[in-house]
């Protein structure tokens, strides 16, 4: 019999960043939540308004928006845009035959996600899990999975004029998910690549 497990998921339904009676377990969390649920009704009244400009980089230096978040001793960060939730790694699922940066799947309140270890996938030193891990859920029309973050370090403003390109070697995997680097060291990550990105949607067989 043969079984396909993809590595991340085409949203069926969508859900809300808070459920009832649920709350962030951190100031950090809350703040972030909050932050996800206000880029949400930004992105609701842009589209009502019809002056969203389909997701592209915002031009003329506005400030960005961005979670940002630790993977191994590097701080990353993504537009909170793209960001649909901040949760705790809570009863992981791992899943056979699939490549080593799938982790595997976890039950979001009912949904099935997703979960995969970008520290894996961009070849950085490894950790092993601890209460600090959180779940970063992203999500497009198209696409959602969740990035596993050593820390959730809160929600931050950038200037996208001021960004630079990272020093990095021509074969750094992680190359071609970059916004640039903030003057702090903070390394933005594109999330929309990420999600588009057909090598997150793994279709392996096992027997």
């Amino acid at each position: 019999m043969t079984t396909h497990y993809p590595s991340a998921h085409r949203p069926a339904t969508q859900h809300s960043p808070i459920h009832a009676g649920q709350t962030p377990s951190t100031s950090v969390e809350r703040d972030a939540e909050q932050a996800v649920l206000q880029a949400r009704a930004r992105a609701l009244a842009e589209s009502a308004g019809g002056t969203r400009s389909g997701g592209g980089t915002r031009s003329g230096g506005t400030p960005l928006q961005v979670l940002a978040f630790r993977l191994a001793q590097e701080r990353y960060a993504v537009d909170i845009d793209a960001v649909r939730e901040v949760c705790p790694l809570k009863s992981l699922t791992p899943l056979p035959g699939v490549p080593d940066f799938v982790m595997g799947i976890v039950n979001v309140r009912g949904h099935v996600v997703s979960v995969l270890d970008l520290k894996r996938f961009f070849g950085l030193p490894q950790g092993g899990l601890t209460d600090m891990n959180k779940i970063v859920l992203l999500g497009s029309e198209q696409m959602e999975f969740g990035l596993l973050a050593d820390a959730v370090l809160g929600v931050l403003t950038v200037d996208s004029e001021a960004l630079a390109q990272a020093s990095l070697p021509l074969n750094d995997a992680r190359l071609p998910y970059l916004k640039g680097v903030t003057a702090e060291h903070l390394i933005l990550l594109d999330a929309r690549q990420l999600l588009n990105d057909p090598r997150m949607i793994v279709d392996e067989e096992v027997e």
